[in-house]
C-alpha cells in the first residue's frame, strides 16, 4: 500500500505533466487540497531500508542510460562497487 507521499507525489506529478488532461490536473489539484492538505505531507519514512535489489538495478539501469551524464554514470558505478564489497 503507498504512503501518503506517494500519493500525494503522483497527484503532483499529474499537476506537472504537459500530457495530462485539464480535467486529471484539476482531479488531483482538488485531492491534495482535500486529502492531503496542499500536498504538504510528510516524506516517506528515511530510516527505512530499501530493497538493494532495487537500489542495484537502479544503479545499474543509471549507468547504461543515454540521457544521463557522466558523472551522474560515474558516480552510481562507484555506489556499485561500494555495495558489492
Amino acid at each position: 500500500m503507498p504512503t501518503d507521499a506517494q500519493v500525494a507525489g503522483g497527484h503532483k506529478a499529474t499537476i506537472n505533466n504537459p500530457n495530462a488532461s485539464k480535467e486529471a490536473k484539476e482531479n488531483s489539484k482538488q485531492i491534495l487540497e482535500n486529502e492531503f492538505n496542499g500536498g504538504d505531507v510528510p516524506k516517506a519514512d528515511d530510516n527505512k531500508e530499501k530493497n538493494p535489489g532495487n537500489v542495484i538495478g537502479g544503479l545499474k539501469a543509471t549507468t547504461k542510460n543515454p540521457n544521463v551524464s557522466d558523472e551522474a554514470k560515474e558516480s552510481a558505478k562507484e555506489r556499485l562497487e561500494q555495495m558489492q564489497q
